[in-house]
């Protein structure tokens, strides 16, 4: 079974940071969900306008599409996936079995980390709504979002191999 192992949470979790370092630490390909959003829709976020499922539809499906076309057996993807019209989305359309791995973080350490990023879409202004958009699936797996990449890493692969 092919899988696309998705490192979901809300802006600031560190899902990019972690997707990568688990990318280069176990050699499978790397997929950046910010990359699939339009233009319309990252002026729609920087606004302070959360996404609609309306506006998701096309992301998602350019995700799965690039997915579905490459040929390595797993796949990290680094995608907020707060939805489940997004999960169930990458579950339909990506032609993998999607594992999710939530990084875990605290509102507060959340705000510290979006207000320090410099030239990022995403306003310190959405998290409140991505918070209460976020819906968890019911076979994620949770990680403590605080542990340094190493130690999440591990982790991650921790609990993939168990199942």
């Amino acid at each position: 079974m092919r899988d696309l192992i998705v490192i979901m949470g809300v802006a600031g979790s560190g899902k990019s940071s972690i997707a990568e370092a688990l990318s280069a630490a176990t050699g499978w390909p790397f997929m950046e969900a910010d990359e699939y959003h339009s233009a319309a829709n990252k002026q729609k976020m920087a606004s302070g306008t959360p996404l609609t499922d309306t506006d998701r539809e096309d992301w998602v499906r350019d995700m799965c599409r690039a997915s579905a076309d490459m040929r390595a057996e797993r796949v990290v993807l680094a995608c907020s996936a707060l939805t489940s019209f997004v999960q169930n989305g990458l579950k339909a359309q990506s032609g993998r079995r999607c594992r999710f791995v939530l990084l875990d973080v605290p509102k507060e350490e959340l705000a510290r980390r979006i207000s320090a990023r410099a030239d990022h879409f995403m306003p310190v202004s959405l998290l409140d709504s991505q918070l209460e958009a976020l819906q968890l699936p019911e076979d994620v797996l949770r990680v403590d979002g605080t542990a340094s990449p190493e130690d999440l890493v591990a982790a991650i692969q921790e609990r993939l191999a168990q199942g």
